[in-house]
């Protein structure tokens, strides 16, 4: 299928591992250009060199999301060495799991408000070139009880900021989405280590999948992929759970 994406020009918020760099590399071989930030330069430089092997233009820069300055600065820097932008995936989360107020902080900070801050800064460019598409990276979490309270809280605050910019946006040709992933097993990922140091907890986890295993960071990244697409015209304001039915509700 032809997502009808190749030529545009994607960023891609914290893509040094996992569902970002999973995101990024897809979006790649379906012909964008993609800029990427993170904190770490190491995971940063090999992302980039795998991205930019596979031929398309590619810009990189680490990045803390949390100041809002070096945020605005990468998308700047970024739409000058890439000439615009035209997807924005907001994948970043301080997987704060905690209950106090460090916990709150952070997954503001970072959960949320750079998420929020990122999309109203790429808005009046998408406005100029006519359209757009965002996707927030929120969590399985944000949909239902229990969970990490400062995690869940500001995932399920993404949700609400996403319905109202498509409502806004909608004549405007800019959508605006969200992918919940459940649990997410991958190299060097959280549940990877649980399942070598905390086999209990990993297994509990499992144990609340119908399907019995955790989705991959590349089964997130191709619905990611595919709602920032043309092929997803039709879509805006829509929660895109995946999780192997992990969320049980109706809703």
């Amino acid at each position: 299928m032809d997502l009808g994406i190749e030529k545009k020009v994607a960023v891609v918020i914290a893509a040094s591992r996992g569902i970002g760099k999973a995101t990024a590399l897809g979006l790649a071989r379906e012909g964008c250009a993609v800029a990427i930030c993170a904190r770490g330069a190491e995971g940063l430089a090999t992302a980039h060199a795998e991205i930019e092997a596979l031929g398309v233009p590619t810009f990189s820069r680490t990045c803390d999301v949390g100041d809002l300055e070096a945020l605005r600065g990468f998308l700047n820097q970024a739409r000058t060495e890439l000439g615009s932008v035209d997807i924005l995936i907001n994948n970043a989360s301080a997987f704060a799991f905690g209950s106090d107020i460090q916990d709150w902080e952070k997954s503001f900070s970072i959960d949320l408000l750079a998420s929020v801050q990122a999309t109203e800064h790429v808005l009046p460019w998408m406005l100029a070139s006519g359209g757009g598409a965002i996707v927030h990276v929120s969590s399985t979490a944000g949909l239902e009880a229990p969970g990490p309270p400062a995690y869940s809280a500001l995932k399920a605050a993404l949700l609400s900021h996403a319905k109202n910019v498509a409502v806004a946006q909608a004549r405007n040709g800019i959508r605006i989405n969200c992918v919940t992933p459940g649990a997410v097993e991958f190299p060097g990922g959280i549940w990877e280590g649980a399942k070598q140091n905390q086999p209990d907890a990993y297994q509990g986890m499992l144990a609340t999948i119908p399907a019995g295993r955790m989705v991959s960071d590349t089964e997130v990244a191709d619905t990611i992929i595919f709602a920032a697409s043309e092929r997803a015209s039709g879509m805006t304001g829509a929660v895109l759970s995946v999780d192997l039915a992990q969320h049980k509700g109706n809703l």
